[in-house]
């Protein structure tokens, strides 16, 4: 099945080899080295590309530039006196479309025996453990990724996928998917997926573009204080600042979707760079064609958009203008021939229309006197989502459940960093003013209302570090507090005190082993789905809710092998309070979330607890002799209490969660990766067989029966094989991606539909009948990139 697509690669190489490709596969790289703490330009700064005889020196500005380089991948270190050298690995260079590589060092610290390496970042000294950073050229060729950031952190320690493994749910640590917050460029954003699950946060296909990516950070604990809303996730996608002296154009095109991104300067004039740049993207599904020309009986269709304008005042003033947006149409197809399990999903799948829009301006300020910085934000964001199940998909009739509503967020976020002494002091304070209005008909239990709210929420924060012990020691401790106008819960700003503090202690004086621990407690607002629930009579039940409350310990030890390769063992515990637990379901809503669903639109009472703990390993090969490679194992045990008090195993509870990713780069340019997922057995609510079969097609579980169950084991391979070519003007990557290369099984509840013959026909009187699950099938993808 694959060779085809592989005869394909191997006759554009053969075609591409012959037209001249030779002697002309040179390309640049350059970017800024600065200090990373001030942000100061470092001047004389060395960049040298490991492996061969080339670098150069920062000018004035703290500019690089290195020019006729041999198109390949590549280490590269940036030094300067006083400061702890840093390299950057697996840097891919391309004839064409190369971003800036840009380097923040750290000053170290003499001792009389040695160099005492202090942290590489003041987020570092925050979060000193449960972190991870991926760069953009692991995320754009993960293989089974198809350049999905969403679908690429699940392979991160402690992260996990949904049942079934096709969404990009981010279950962390045990936790449920909506609690994780995500940011980009220091712009909260509601959501990273199309067709989101309104309360929640996953879906099937990720929005963000990775042509734009800098570097992506998740943090599963020791959280920021600067960050509301995180129970057990944070996620910061920080992007490149578009190109300030060409334009520049990427086009990536896969099985599934196309995406075109531009970039370069604005308002140039001359040789001089550009103090004003953008970039900006457009993607379109082309999925829904070839779904339709299959037969299948989903047609998921969608467009994002994705955009930042960047102006430099001076040196210390910088402005940003961000944007994402998304517009998603999921519909039904009927297939030509019958068949009971397309039958099934026709009947049972909603239709989804979705709308999303985020935009923001930031302001950064570094002070003249190199004393600290300000970041100022001002954003908006729009969620519309038309959600509705019919009793007939094809002609839209009979809507059985619909929710037509949107939700709004107008925030400003201030935040103030200030270096007095050894002490880095960072405070700040968020405001906005939250908007939510919902039409909603649930004729399965007997609900119908329409509801409109609109409140202010505000928090505060302060975060103070220092390293003690000759730099040894590592220390941060935090407190932040939020309150709302609309909940009625007393003392908010009393009650939602969330202090917190972090530890980073260097067991030899170079930090090779050191041992990190973090305590803290972290508050989340309900959903606007739970606050905004009214009952038939227009009450609104669930006024009364409670923050949610989630304390962390977390202790680990880390140990550098080399420059290139660490490993680290944390252990960790959450104990949650306040959870939301359903009146209808009896289940807390923590194991909800995970489907095509609205959460939360039901009555609540915050009343839950649940519990994770478990134990992480990580072995992690940075790019060295042409392999990479990233090793993760997490045990952990995951319950929440119902509405009687009894603790159940969680929907996410697959107490192993394992996951390889490592790749091999050859000789011109071929590069082979594989990625490896397992997942032990995870409990499921099945089919509640009669009162499905009295409200078909609406599918209800038995939720009492959570946890008596398990699926069988999730074990899934993929393997990508990339070929790129180097033009003079252009660059050329053609990739082919084979996912589930094993053909597993993928473990999923047993589903159910109408008992028909084989003409499709209902058999009367009417009863359900198990649908047969598919088989594993090998997923083939090819694609190209190119950069010109």
């Amino acid at each position: 099945m694959l060779l085809p697509y592989f005869r394909h690669i191997l006759f554009l190489g053969f075609l591409c080899c012959n037209i001249g490709v030779n002697g002309q596969n040179l390309g640049t790289i350059n970017g800024y080295v600065k200090d990373a703490k001030t942000g100061e330009p470092l001047i004389g700064a060395t960049v040298q590309i490991n492996g061969i005889e080339k670098g150069t020196v920062t000018d004035i500005a703290g500019f690089y530039q290195i020019n006729d380089i041999p198109t390949q991948s590549y280490s590269i270190t940036a030094q300067y006196l006083g400061y702890e050298a840093k390299t950057a690995f697996n840097v891919i260079i391309k004839s064409a479309g190369n971003p800036e590589l840009n380097f923040e060092l750290t000053e170290a610290v003499e001792s009389l025996t040695e160099v005492v390496v202090k942290a590489s970042s003041i987020e570092d000294v925050i979060t000193p453990l449960s972190t991870q950073t991926l760069s953009a050229v692991e995320i754009a060729t993960y293989p089974g990724g198809n350049n999905d950031i969403a679908k690429v952190v699940q392979s991160l320690p402690g992260v996990g996928g949904s049942i079934g493994g096709f969404r990009n749910d981010v279950i962390i640590r045990g936790g449920a998917p909506n609690e994780n917050v995500y940011y980009l460029d220091g712009m909260e954003i509601p959501n990273i997926n199309h067709f989101s699950t309104q309360g929640s946060a996953g879906g099937p296909v990720g929005m963000l573009n990775v042509s734009f990516m800098e570097t992506v950070d998740l943090a599963t604990s020791a959280f920021n204080a600067r960050y509301d809303n995180p129970l057990s996730g944070v996620l910061q996608f920080n992007q490149r600042v578009g190109n300030t002296r060409e334009g520049r154009v990427n086009l990536r095109i896969s099985a599934s979707e196309a995406a075109l991104t531009g970039e370069g300067p604005l308002f140039k004039k001359g040789d001089a760079p550009s103090k004003t740049s953008f970039i900006g993207s457009v993607r379109r599904s082309y999925l829904q064609l070839l779904f339709e020309a299959i037969g299948l009986p989903i047609l998921p269709d969608y467009w994002d958009y994705q955009y930042k304008i960047t102006h430099q005042l001076n040196q210390y003033n910088q402005i940003n203008l961000l944007g994402l947006g998304s517009i998603d149409d999921f519909r039904v197809n009927v297939p030509d021939d019958f068949d009971a399990q397309q039958q099934a999903q026709l009947e049972q799948v909603p239709v989804i229309q979705q709308k999303t829009n985020t935009t923001g301006l930031s302001w950064k300020n570094r002070f003249r006197d190199g004393s600290g910085s300000m970041l100022t934000t001002l954003s908006i964001n729009t969620l519309d989502n038309n959600f509705t199940r019919y009793t007939d998909n094809v002609a839209q009739t009979g809507a059985f459940f619909s929710n037509d509503s949107r939700e709004t967020e107008i925030k400003l976020r201030y935040e103030q960093t200030r270096f007095v002494g050894d002490w880095i002091l960072t405070g700040g304070f968020s405001i906005q003013q939250a908007i939510f209005d919902n039409n909603s008909t649930n004729l399965v239990d007997d609900i119908s209302f329409q509801s409109e709210i609109d409140f202010v929420r505000y928090g505060l924060f302060v975060q103070a570090s220092t390293s003690l012990a000759n730099n040894r020691l590592d220390i941060s401790f935090g407190l932040r507090t939020d309150a709302n106008t609309f909940m009625t819960q007393k003392n908010q700003v009393l009650e939602t005190l969330s202090p917190r503090f972090s530890f980073s202690y260097g067991l030899n004086p170079s930090k090779t082993w050191k041992l990190n621990g973090s305590i803290g407690r972290y508050y989340k607002i309900p959903p606007y789905t739970i606050l905004g629930f009214r009952d038939n009579a227009g009450a609104l039940v669930n006024k009364n809710a409670e923050y949610i409350r989630s304390d962390h310990i977390v202790v680990g030890i880390e140990h550098a092998l080399n420059e290139t390769a660490r490993i680290t063992v944390e252990g960790f515990y959450k104990k949650y309070a306040n959870y939301p637990v359903s009146v209808l379901d009896r289940i807390s809503l923590a194991n909800k979330g995970g489907g095509f669903e609205v959460l939360g639109s039901e009555a609540i009472i915050s009343e839950g607890e649940g519990r994770s703990f478990g134990l992480e390993f990580l072995f992690q090969q940075q790019f060295t002799k042409n392999f990479y490679g990233i090793l993760a194992y997490t045990l952990f045990n995951s319950k929440f209490s119902d509405l009687e008090g009894v603790f159940r195993p969680s929907a996410w509870d697959s107490r192993h969660l394992l996951s390889f990713t490592g790749g091999y780069k050859f000789k011109k340019n071929w590069e082979v990766s594989l990625r490896y997922r397992f997942a032990g057995r995870t409990p499921f609510a099945p089919v509640d067989e009669e009162a499905t079969l009295e409200n078909y097609p609406a599918v209800l579980l038995d939720f009492d029966r959570l946890g008596d169950e398990r699926l069988e084991v999730f074990s899934v391979a993929d393997i990508r094989i990339d070929k790129k070519w180097n033009f003079k003007t252009f660059a050329l990557d053609v990739f082919l991606e084979a996912g589930n290369v094993f053909g597993a099984r993928t473990p999923e509840p047993q589903e159910f539909g109408l008992n028909r013959d084989e003409l499709g026909n209902i058999i009367s009187p009417r009863t359900l009948v198990p649908v047969p699950q598919e088989d594993g099938q090998i997923l083939p993808t090819i694609g190209i990139v190119l950069d010109f």
